[in-house]
């Protein structure tokens, strides 16, 4: 499942918000104020008792909610396992899933599902033999070198075209290759020497393991340097570049493109989005450059750490230790049935998804976030009229845009149709392998084909939701809309506090500092005004320094430039959603509950639902790494902007959740 590389920052964990029916005091901190940090009077008692359980890195009211939708899907998998005359859907996931569930034959086997692909890249002879190796594990999506896939081509949306783009890295991110702290340096280290035990693993001497892992190091080194910052990434105008396959072989002519698409079966690629040219420059040198030796290591290095999690419990736990226990802290492995579930979802999700919706989404469900999505869409469309930095002219594009939104609810009106994929109940790798294939063909065959305006980029367990800028659409994956992220039975404060501020942060991404250079069809486009665009900017940049101000952890600052499109869309999506709750209560204030104003519960709903412990490394990762901001800044950032929130808790002028006049921020 593919998000458009700019979406992918409004995707990850951009809804992780629940609309408790309750709010329970016993998770607040008498000890603190709301004036002084709200975030910590509102969650400090619930930080305090639930620490992070040892399989997680960080626990909060998603993984919550994400561990009672785990429990239904195991329930379905296993039903579906031991049916004795299971549809087609049921004996795909429940072969799938007894095939990852037998550890005892996945250990027996050892390394022997791989060894046919180990042998392919042992035979690698010539530098033509490490393209044909590129292109045949690009096949199975194992991105080694760079990626190459389908797209929405921004600039005409009706079609899909040709994409690639940097990758082939070990590290989270290139910056690690560079850093010069000590930290840094001894995660280099780490990683080298657990690139030296998977080789290992593969049946390598320790001396050739460790000059192979010091070759990995150098070649994903080089790599790392042609490529582009996280930030850099962000601007959609610069990471787009159309051209011809002849113009992509001038760019890096030591590399046969010619060949490579014949491999993928790619008849006619047609024009090519090459997202980062400078890149595929580099790799085109280091393909000349690095000897045929070392990139036969990180070919083999690559396909080791795609395939660790499906083989034997050697490699599961070894892959463990490096990048869940020394990356992100985690302590130990989550139960196999979760790992096996979270594959199934990945691979055959829309498949899973099925029986899942079946059992679990209430048609009620849609009809009334449909409602909230309208109420939402009135509030920001009444906001949009009001601005008084926006001139007309950008104001009637911006509202075309609203007016044009699509809305997804809970599940595609057309599934993913599985049936080609072969899986085998005593096979998990090649289960694995097999659907990656299936995947990286259908992704592959839509090139030069029109956008299937039905696909969806999550699936419907999926707790979470996105904005997609070339679709121009807000999407809600059934796995959301349910208790406690979606309440019918919650009061309206909460309920606008959770799931409508989810909705409003939606809406507001197609207007943030990456969605607004979309227009209403999607198509990457200038639509502002000179004189409008430099207040947007104006307005974002303080946005930035505000979120630059806050210290995450030690010394290390939180990048209000990488998080800027999550800080303004949590923003607008609050204010937005304020709005909309005075509209749904329709100037009457409903009694206390639970001693707290609707107005207070609203904001505490907020606040409430991102209480999240974190371990160490996990927040270091998440920073270093992720466009949204960590929790606490999450709730205290936007809050301590608005003059709404001022009222509810009566924050005095220079209490620290009261921002001077002249220091807060409005965009939305």
């Amino acid at each position: 499942m593919q998000i458009p590389r700019w979406a992918v920052a409004s995707a990850a964990l951009v809804c992780s918000v629940a609309a408790f029916a309750a709010i329970d005091p016993k998770n607040f901190d008498p000890a603190v104020k709301p004036q002084d940090d709200f975030y910590q009077f509102a969650n400090g008692g619930w930080l305090k008792n639930n620490p992070v359980p040892p399989a997680y890195s960080r626990w909060g009211a998603f993984y919550e909610v994400n561990e009672t939708n785990l429990a239904a899907l195991h329930t379905v998998l296993e039903q579906a396992s031991r049916a004795e005359h299971p549809n087609a859907i049921e004996k795909l996931v429940g072969d799938f899933y007894a095939s990852g569930m037998d550890e005892a034959a996945i250990d027996a086997a050892g390394l022997q599902p791989l060894q046919p692909e180990l042998d392919r890249i042992d035979a690698i002879k010539t530098v033509e033999d490490v393209q044909a190796e590129i292109a045949h594990l690009h096949g199975r999506a194992v991105r080694v070198g760079f990626f190459f896939t389908s797209e929405q081509d921004p600039k005409d949306t009706k079609m899909m075209i040709a994409a690639g783009g940097q990758g082939g890295l070990g590290l989270p991110d290139r910056d690690y290759y560079f850093r010069d702290d000590e930290k840094s340096k001894t995660l280099r280290m780490e990683y080298t020497a657990h690139v030296a035990r998977m080789l290992e693993l593969s049946g390598w001497s320790p001396d050739d393991a460790k000059q192979g892992a010091d070759d990995v190091l150098q070649l994903e080194t080089a790599l790392a340097a042609v490529s582009k910052k996280r930030v850099d990434l962000r601007d959609p105008v610069a990471n787009y570049h159309k051209m011809s396959a002849a113009e992509l072989a001038k760019l890096a002519p030591e590399f046969d493109w010619n060949r490579y698409f014949t491999a993928l079966d790619i008849k006619d690629v047609g024009p090519i989005d090459i997202g980062q040219p400078e890149f595929f420059t580099g790799f085109s040198k280091q393909i000349k450059d690095t000897p045929v030796a070392a990139w036969k290591t990180y070919l083999r290095w690559h396909l080791l750490h795609a395939a660790a999690p499906y083989l034997s419990s050697a490699l599961v736990n070894e892959n463990f230790q490096f990048f869940d226990k020394t990356l992100s802290g985690t302590q130990e492995l989550r139960e196999r049935w979760k790992r096996v579930l979270g594959t199934i979802d990945t691979y055959t999700g829309e498949a899973l998804g099925q029986l899942y919706v079946k059992e679990f989404f209430p048609p009620e469900s849609k009809a009334r976030m449909l409602q909230l999505v309208e109420n939402l869409r009135a509030a920001l469309r009444d906001r949009l009229h009001t601005l008084e930095w926006m001139d007309d002219a950008t104001k009637a594009r911006a509202l075309d845009k609203l007016n044009a939104f699509g809305v997804k609810i809970g599940y595609p009106d057309k599934w993913i149709d599985y049936s080609s994929v072969k899986i085998d109940r005593k096979a998990y790798w090649q289960n694995v392998m097999n659907a990656r294939a299936f995947d990286h063909h259908r992704s592959i065959a839509k090139i030069g084909q029109p956008v299937d305006r039905t696909e969806w980029d999550m699936t419907p367990p999926t707790v979470n939701a996105y904005y997609n800028p070339t679709m121009n659409e807000i999407v809600f994956p059934a796995g959301i809309l349910q208790p406690p992220f979606f309440d019918a039975k919650a009061d309206d404060a909460v309920n606008y506090g959770g799931i409508g501020a989810v909705i409003g942060h939606e809406m507001t991404h197609g207007f943030d500092d990456e969605g607004r250079q979309f227009a209403a069809d999607g198509s990457l486009t200038d639509w502002w005004t000179p004189e409008s665009a430099a207040k947007f900017k104006e307005r974002s940049a303080a946005i930035v320094k505000q979120f630059n101000g806050y210290v995450a952890i030690d010394d290390l600052h939180v990048n209000g430039a990488l998080t800027q499109g999550e800080n303004i869309a949590d923003l607008g999506g609050l204010k937005i959603a304020y709005a909309a709750l005075q509209k749904a209560l329709g100037g009457k204030e409903p009694a206390k509950i639970g001693g707290f104003t609707a107005a207070q519960r609203f904001f505490l709903s907020w606040a409430t639902v991102w209480h999240t412990n974190i371990r160490d490394q996990q927040l270091r990762l998440q920073v270093n790494t992720d466009p949204h901001s960590p929790a606490r800044f999450r709730v205290n950032g936007p809050v301590s902007n608005l003059e709404d929130f001022y009222k509810a808790f009566d924050v005095p002028a220079g209490a620290p959740m009261r921002r001077p006049d002249n220091e807060r921020v409005e965009i939305w």
